[in-house]
């Protein structure tokens, strides 16, 4: 036995998601016995904390046995394995989905009592159960927070067997459990306590959570950031698809150069913009290509292009009434970061700080020199190939700048914490360079 019930599971287990501190978390739990174990993790945090209805889908005359599982949102998880060694037909499933989501309604009324779901828009969704099994009510919980806009995901349990990360296949960005036993049998085995947990005490969790993030909230100023629109950004002839998001009272505002094969949906460059709105800071996140354009692999490493884009971008952006006089910035990601220093050095750009993740500085070529703005190169200690190039790349820049290395970190920043500590080093250099640009005369 590991844990001697569900509470002290919940704490031992967010001593392992300490790198998630600090960030914007929202802590979703499983009713109904992860409810318990989450309710520990999201005071832990300091995060919200949210149920993810999700009903197992159990054979017919062996209910204990997944086959698959729902959830809300019309997310429909399906064990096509056990369907054929229990010879499930497709009338018996549509019976037991029929069943199962009339209960998965009626308890979202019951748990949340009126409230609205915790919103997931470009966040951190950590998913919590007292333990998996089967992983189906696992995977759909997921992806239900996918479907909702989580930036990022984090599978988070107590307890598993030892083949659990095969099971899971890529639901979840991240996946969290301190122990993982051989001989596993199942999930009440590693409790003292396994006591079902019943809706009354879910309720109280939920309750219990809500009023901790009021009596938070009322001792700490926090930004009132609004919900992103969509815009057409005006770059040249083109009309480029975009997502503005401009908090209120913002210091500056940051506009997002994507890297080849990304676009402004961007689940990483979502994080970050989201941890830069809470901070008071501007973003638009938008694409330097249209769909057509970016079937030509050659515009794609065009930086020449890219940056003529971005900077009628800039322009276009100066112009809109919510950001008129606000300092802007330049967050590039992979070759989108050359296309940001570049654009930085075209005449009148007058831009405040560049940031580059997971950059590739070099193919800003002879522009290097040139960039006054001052820049913030972050690489991963574990991408020593870019390492390099943005260690050369320093060496030709003549502005203020800093090269900071996330220890553990590959290319994509996909460790645990690794992102996060990105979004920070991301928010610390903006805010510190976002001072007002007078218009040039």
């Amino acid at each position: 036995m590991f844990f001697r019930d569900r509470r002290d599971a919940g704490r031992q287990l967010a001593g392992r998601l300490e790198h998630l501190k600090g960030a914007e978390v929202v802590v979703l739990g499983l009713p109904r016995g992860g409810v318990p174990v989450a309710a520990e993790v999201a005071e832990a945090l300091g995060a919200s904390l949210d149920v993810c209805l999700v009903r197992k889908l159990g054979v017919p005359l062996q209910p204990e046995l997944g086959m698959g599982a729902i959830g809300e949102g019309g997310v429909r998880v399906i064990n096509d394995e056990v369907m054929r060694i229990e010879h499930v037909t497709p009338e018996e499933l549509a019976e037991v989905e029929a069943r199962e989501r009339e209960v998965l309604q009626r308890r979202a009324r019951h748990y949340r009592g009126g409230r609205e779901p915790v919103g997931f828009q470009g966040r951190t969704v950590v998913v919590v159960d007292d333990g998996v099994a089967t992983g189906s009510t696992a995977r759909a919980a997921c992806q239900i927070a996918r479907a909702r806009g989580a930036a990022r995901i984090v599978l988070a349990v107590p307890v598993a067997p030892h083949d659990w990360t095969a099971r899971l296949g890529g639901d979840a960005d991240e996946l969290v459990c301190p122990h993982t036993p051989l001989d596993f049998f199942a999930i009440g085995q590693f409790y003292a306590d396994f006591t079902p947990t019943d809706d009354d005490e879910v309720v109280a969790c939920l309750e219990e959570a809500v009023a901790r993030r009021v009596s938070t909230r009322r001792t700490e100023p926090r930004h009132t950031v609004p919900e992103e629109r969509e815009v057409d950004v005006r770059a040249g002839p083109m009309a480029l698809r975009g997502q503005l998001t401009v908090p209120e009272g913002a210091a500056g505002v940051v506009l997002f150069a994507h890297g080849s094969g990304s676009s402004r949906h961007s689940p990483r460059n979502r994080f970050v913009a989201a941890g830069l709105n809470r901070a008071g800071l501007g973003t638009l996140l938008f694409d330097l290509l249209t769909e057509e354009e970016e079937t030509d692999r050659t515009n794609v490493f065009d930086t020449g292009l890219l940056a003529r884009r971005l900077a009628d971008a800039t322009g276009w952006l100066r112009g809109q009434p919510e950001t008129e006089g606000l300092a802007v910035g330049y967050f590039g990601a992979s070759t989108g970061a050359a296309a940001a220093l570049w654009a930085a050095t075209e005449p009148g750009a007058r831009i405040a700080a560049v940031v580059s993740r997971g950059g590739r500085p070099d193919l800003a070529g002879p522009r290097l020199p040139e960039v006054t703005a001052p820049t913030l190169l972050i690489v991963g200690g574990h991408d020593e190939l870019v390492l390099e190039l943005n260690r050369d790349a320093q060496s030709r820049l003549r502005c203020e700048n800093r090269l900071a290395v996330v220890p553990g970190a590959t290319h994509l920043f996909e460790e645990p914490g690794t992102l996060e500590k990105v979004t920070d080093l991301a928010r610390d250099w903006f805010t510190d360079h976002m001072a007002p640009v007078p218009h040039a005369a």
